[in-house]
């Protein structure tokens, strides 16, 4: 039989124990570890005192504003084309204006008989404020000058009117989106009844798509069409004749039948 330990011999073990890592005392009964859960359970935290926290609810979503019904309600409200002209400048919907220096809206006498509808302002256009005062403005100018009509004649019955569908300059000379012609085609409407033309001429696909609702100017130029209850004759773009220069001769057959029809309604 095993004599008891004495006090200091005890007193040693377990300083040696310690020494080791153990932490705890050794219990009467032996305890299998294995047995328990490796992942005890989490205190439960206590609950506020008070009434729980009311969340703000998320305020819905501004609803889209429809800026072909405000361009709308705009354009009809202008009496005349300076009142006409200010709503453009002012109009916000187009993001095209952001990035532009100019709001390009028109240049000739608005007496004129023919009114020329372009597609949109280029550099030139943009830094000059005026419509076709490029190369292709220049190209313009000379095409209708050739059967005597001209944006600075001095009577309104050989001037013409120049504008375009969009008053401010895509980025890069790109088309313009038909999100944004749409937007613009009130006040482009708009314009054509306070001028009141005897015909418009549509250069490009651009014021095709506006007035007509429908591309497609290779086929569609040289033919005439009726639009906003005037006769409209679409016109391949100067631009499109400077590139392209064999396509003038198509260009000048159409400015005789501008002629001739002008001179039907004299």
């Amino acid at each position: 039989m095993e004599s008891a330990q004495d006090w200091h011999s005890a007193k040693a073990l377990l300083e040696w124990h310690i020494e080791l890592g153990a932490v705890d005392a050794i219990g009467d009964a032996p305890v299998d570890r294995y047995a328990l859960d490796p992942t005890p359970p989490k205190p439960a935290k206590a609950a506020p005192e008070g009434p729980s926290p009311v969340h703000a609810a998320k305020p819905p979503a501004a609803p889209r504003r429809d800026h072909v019904a405000v361009a709308k309600q705009i354009a009809a409200a202008a009496r005349d084309l300076d009142a006409l002209k200010a709503a453009i400048t002012d109009f916000d919907g187009c993001e095209l204006k952001r990035g532009a220096r100019n709001t390009v809206i028109a240049d000739g006498n608005p007496a004129a008989r023919v009114m020329i509808i372009g597609e949109a302002p280029g550099r030139d256009e943009d830094i000059e404020g005026k419509p076709f005062v490029g190369r292709a403005g220049q190209l313009l100018d000379k095409m209708f000058a050739a059967i005597g009509m001209g944006r600075d004649a001095p009577l309104s019955k050989d001037a013409i009117y120049i504008t375009n569908v969009m008053p401010w300059r895509p980025p890069s000379n790109r088309d313009p989106t038909p999100d944004e012609i749409a937007m613009m085609i009130p006040f482009l409407e708009r314009h054509v009844q306070l001028v009141a033309p005897e015909l418009l001429v549509l250069m490009g696909n651009t014021p095709c798509q506006a007035v007509l609702g429908r591309k497609g100017i290779l086929r569609m130029r040289g033919n005439w069409d009726q639009g906003w209850g005037k006769p409209v004759m679409p016109m391949t773009h100067p631009a499109y004749l400077l590139r392209n220069p064999a396509a003038k001769r198509e260009a000048w057959a159409d400015l005789l039948e501008i002629q001739a029809k002008l001179r039907e309604q004299a």
